[in-house]
């Protein structure tokens, strides 16, 4: 899975880079067959949505994950950007199961019967 990250009014650190790829990164065990191929392109922006608030949900997490025939996305609001990446995984990781699990569905109905 490739990921593609990128901040808006807040600084990319090395730290909040890695963090990302962990966090994300650890979702590819829910793609199986189409991160083999290759086929699958993660898109994760950061951002801070205000800049003269101190206190609240100011940090934003969004992700697209971009499979064949369909697109998962998630956004998280949350008090530090880590928290806010937290609960975009757990977003994205109950789309993937869905999507996982509609998709294996359509796989054994299409299948005839032996």
């Amino acid at each position: 899975m490739r990921i593609n990250i990128k901040a808006t009014e807040l600084t990319l650190t090395p730290s909040i880079k890695t963090y990302i790829e962990e966090k994300i990164g650890s979702l590819s065990k829910f793609l199986g067959k189409f991160d083999q191929e290759g086929a699958v392109e993660t898109w994760v922006e950061i951002a801070r949505t205000t800049k003269h608030h101190h206190k609240g949900l100011v940090f934003r997490a969004e992700a697209d994950i971009r499979l064949p025939g369909r697109v998962i996305r998630g956004e998280r609001e949350d008090t530090d950007i880590r928290k806010a990446i937290d609960g975009l995984k757990q977003t994205l990781r109950l789309e993937l199961a869905k999507y996982r699990t509609v998709h294996l569905l359509r796989r054994i109905i299409r299948r005839p019967y032996s």
